[in-house]
Parts: structure tokens; C-alpha cells; sequence
């Protein structure tokens, strides 16, 4: 029942994900949010940092932590890695979207077009269609950030997903689900498009793994 448990934990983990990467361009000061999320869309085909990550319950329990390191290449390309607490691997390949559990031995797979659809991924390894999949609004500043609100135009389970912006960088992202749980990414050591190995975007299920789905 524990492990059962904790499992549900790291996949909330995993697929509440995927989000985050940095501009190495300058825009000016007062720069919107809106305007620097266009221009990270228009500019940013690839990117690879690490992040921090912490979800908060509704209920208002010690947030849970987790650290790792990503890469993306649009579109539809990315390697989300969770290092601790507990080590989960997230891989886009452009068509199928791989998730592993090494503790479990556990290998999910779906379609990528249903992984993304409106979610955080989409932002990031999508295409740059966001107002097709997003309502998109200029949230102001805090924090020393300017923000954008990001809301799902379809069924999605995420409610609002926030976006902040300093000098042209992507920041910080808050993803709230329809749980009620908070997500907070925060993202350091970024590169704009840098040159990345294809095998990052291949996965195979290791040998005796069970995988499930598609």
C-alpha cells in the first residue's frame, strides 16, 4: 500500500512536469510577460537546464521536493529527468511519450499528442501554437518577474498554468491542477539552443521492464 503510495506521488510528479527553459537573448526591462513569451516561442527551438520542484496539496501538507535536469527540441522532443527524491525518466520521441519508474521497472507509454494537448509539455517541446491551445493573459509583476496566465481552452487537468519572465528568461512556472495541488518549477543552468544528441530523444524499455499502454 506504501509503495502504491508513493508511486502515485512520483507520477504526479512526472506528468505535472515538463516545463521551463531560458532565453539567452536580452528584451528590454519593461518587457511584458506576453512579449517575452512570444519571443521565447519564436526563438527557442531547443534548450536543455536543470529545474527544482515543489508541489503543494491543498491541504496544506509539507510540500514535496524534487530536483533534476531536462532537454527539449521542438517539436515534440524532450528528456524530463527527476533525480531526487526519487529517479524518473520522461522521454518525448515526436510520436510516443515514454515514462520509466527504474524502482518499479516500469515503463508508460501513450501517444504524444495525447500527452501534450493543453498541458505544460506543449509549452515547451510543442509546436508554437499556443493560442490555439491556450487562453493567454498578461498577469503583471511579482516577485521580480513578469507573469502570464496560460489557461487550457480544452479539457485538460490543469486549471491555470503561470509563466514568469526575467530579462528575456523563463523563470518560474505555478501549474495548478484540478486536484487543488500546486506546482512550482523553478529553473537554473539554461541554454538556448544548443546543439543535443538525438539518443536523448530515443528510448527502449530495459530489459524485463513491464510496460504499459500503447
Amino acid at each position: 500500500m506504501m509503495q502504491t503510495l508513493f508511486s502515485s506521488a512520483r507520477r504526479h510528479l512526472m506528468l505535472a512536469l515538463l516545463a521551463g527553459a531560458t532565453l539567452g537573448f536580452t528584451l528590454p526591462a519593461r518587457a511584458d510577460g506576453l512579449a517575452q513569451l512570444r519571443q521565447f516561442m519564436e526563438g527557442t527551438r531547443s534548450a536543455k537546464g536543470s529545474f527544482t520542484q515543489q508541489v503543494y496539496s491543498r491541504s496544506g501538507r509539507k510540500p514535496q521536493q524534487a530536483t533534476g535536469s531536462f532537454a527539449f527540441s521542438r517539436p515534440g522532443k524532450f528528456r524530463w529527468v527527476y533525480e531526487k527524491p526519487y529517479a524518473q525518466v520522461l522521454v518525448g520521441d515526436g510520436s510516443k511519450l515514454w515514462a520509466f519508474d527504474p524502482e518499479l521497472n516500469q515503463v508508460t507509454t501513450k501517444k504524444l499528442g495525447q500527452a501534450l494537448g493543453s498541458t505544460p509539455a506543449a509549452i515547451l517541446a510543442g509546436d508554437n501554437a499556443l493560442d490555439k491551445n491556450f487562453t493567454l493573459k498578461d498577469a503583471g509583476s511579482a516577485e521580480g518577474l513578469e507573469w502570464v496566465d496560460a489557461t487550457p481552452k480544452s479539457e485538460s487537468s490543469f486549471e491555470l498554468i503561470r509563466m514568469g519572465f526575467a530579462g528575456g528568461q523563463l523563470r518560474a512556472m505555478v501549474l495548478t491542477d484540478n486536484f487543488g495541488q500546486t506546482t512550482a518549477l523553478q529553473f537554473g543552468q539554461m541554454e538556448r539552443n544548443p546543439s543535443l544528441d538525438a539518443g536523448l530523444f530515443h528510448f527502449v524499455p530495459p530489459k524485463g521492464a513491464d510496460v504499459v499502454g500503447e
